[in-house]
């Protein structure tokens, strides 16, 4: 970390790198939840989100499997932000275009309103990396 000789504090660089990894550590633990959620007790989300569980367990695992590989990503770059911005941009992209897509579907579907809930998060992960992903950009 880098230290400000006049302030005796962290640089806003460095905050903003203690809080991106922060960021990052809480997209994987987000991700990871939703996977063991979806596999040991799938009703559970479901019946808080109000949505339909797909008719065949196969998509749940499916599901699980991709957010377990996104989150050893976040986990990666919440490691080296650096070596590993590429994942910092597309996560950003990703929750974006989640986030829209949720909300494209909650406006289309009524009955799914749940995903309101999820595209909160994937809206609120993408800004919270984006915020503290720009000034370390370059």
């Amino acid at each position: 970390m880098t230290v400000s000789p006049a302030s005796g504090g962290l640089t806003g660089r460095s905050r903003a790198l203690a809080a991106l990894r922060w960021t990052l550590w809480a997209g994987a633990a987000y991700d990871f939840f939703f996977a063991v959620v979806m596999v040991v007790a799938p009703d559970v989300p479901a019946n808080l989100l109000s949505l339909p569980l797909p008719g065949e367990p196969f998509w749940l695992y499916l599901m699980a499997i991709f957010l377990c590989m996104i989150g050893g990503c976040y986990l990666l770059a919440a490691y080296d932000p650096v070596a590993y911005k590429g994942i910092i941009v597309i996560a950003i992209v990703g929750r974006a275009t989640g986030a829209a897509m949720f909300a494209w579907v909650a406006l289309q579907r009524p009955d799914l309103s749940g995903l309101w809930v999820v595209a909160a998060s994937d809206v609120a992960f993408a800004l919270a990396h984006a915020v503290f992903w720009w000034p370390l950009r370059r």
